[in-house]
């Protein structure tokens, strides 16, 4: 037993001491690490600090909910009024020139007033739309619906001067131009079916100034062409197949 007791004695014997518990283990022990400091001995005076080593993504440093600004965008009102005012007008986009619609209703209703072949090579259907529907309206004054009659002859007889005047011309024309072309022409046959409404067309006076009416579509129409498309001493051939034309809308005017 007495040797016993001497084992459990030696077993037990340590050079640990509990006056060494402040001190750091394992030889890392550090004066200036905080880490190393007791409950309640640390610091909290001092603030909390990183620094990124270098090479490294700096941490973010503004507030919360509050983002630095990295971009200052332009003013909305001054982008918008910008390209606002640089755009052309809405008429202009969709083709309507009242100026040059005027200029041609001028040269339809003046005969013997030079064309302006620049402006009369434009492709403007919004005059001859509007005189086109004028002449159903006082044919519908009369009694007559032939709404239809006018716009179906009128595309055929587009469709045949097209044919015929790029094959007389050196040029060329394009289908819109001979589309405006005949349907300014058509404001004189609008006078036509408007003296209709007052009274009958089927006697002398009515043929006579039918007869003139068809004259004076078909020689402005002709020298529209002739001076869009450079034609010089063509204009009989050409009113030949207008006076056709403008005879088959004398005949529903009439009949």
């Amino acid at each position: 037993m007495a040797g016993f007791d001497n084992f459990n004695t030696d077993f037990y014997q340590s050079s640990y001491s509990v006056d060494d518990q402040n001190q750091g283990g394992y030889g890392y022990s550090n004066a200036d690490d905080p880490c190393s400091k007791q409950y309640g001995q640390y610091d909290y005076s001092q603030p909390m600090g990183y620094s990124a080593p270098p090479g490294m993504m700096q941490p973010y440093t503004g507030q919360i909910f509050q983002p630095t600004p990295a971009f200052t965008p332009a003013s909305t009102q001054s982008m918008y009024s910008s390209s606002f005012e640089d755009e052309p007008p809405l008429l202009e986009e969709l083709g309507i020139n009242f100026d040059h619609i005027w200029q041609k209703t001028l040269t339809v209703l003046h005969p013997l007033k030079a064309a302006d072949g620049s402006i009369m090579n434009e492709t403007d259907l919004a005059g001859p739309m509007v005189f086109c529907l004028a002449f159903g309206a006082t044919l519908l004054l009369t009694g007559k619906i032939q709404f239809g009659y006018v716009y179906g002859i009128s595309a055929i007889g587009c469709l045949g001067m097209y044919c015929l005047l790029n094959l007389m011309s050196m040029t060329g024309v394009s289908f819109g131009c001979v589309a405006s072309v005949l349907g300014y022409c058509l404001l004189p046959m609008i006078i036509l079916s408007s003296f209709g409404v007052l009274f009958s067309l089927q006697g002398m006076l009515g043929i006579i100034l039918t007869a003139a009416i068809i004259g004076w579509c078909s020689f402005s129409a002709s020298k529209i062409f002739i001076s869009a498309l450079a034609m010089d001493g063509q204009q009989l051939l050409v009113a030949y197949p207008c006076a056709l034309l403008y005879g088959v809308f004398a005949l529903i005017s009439v009949f």
